[in-house]
């Protein structure tokens, strides 16, 4: 039998919170009567056991039982990493 837990794929947008990262997910969606295609951008916070993630992750998450409050996803796998390049307040001057 298949299962019958939602996928979605999408990027690690936060990571501060211990074993929680913030995934937004992008589906493009087409307007009824003059037919624009527009973004919409939709945020879930995914259970991420060995904080693995780092922002800019494309991560593949999947539904599960509520954990919290607000979780209700997991990271399923991490498909690509991202490159994020940090800057130190000094740098910025």
């Amino acid at each position: 039998m298949e299962s019958k837990r939602k996928i979605r794929f999408g990027r690690v947008v936060s990571d501060r919170m211990d074993k929680t990262v913030v995934v937004a997910v992008e589906t493009p969606k087409r307007h009824p009567l003059y037919k624009k295609t527009t973004k919409r951008v939709v945020k879930y916070k995914a259970h991420d056991e060995n904080n693995e993630c780092k922002v800019g992750d494309k991560v593949r998450i999947a539904e599960t039982r509520p954990l919290s409050r607000e979780k209700r996803w997991r990271v399923a796998e991490i498909i690509t990493r991202g490159e994020v390049v940090e800057v130190q307040p000094k740098e910025i001057t």
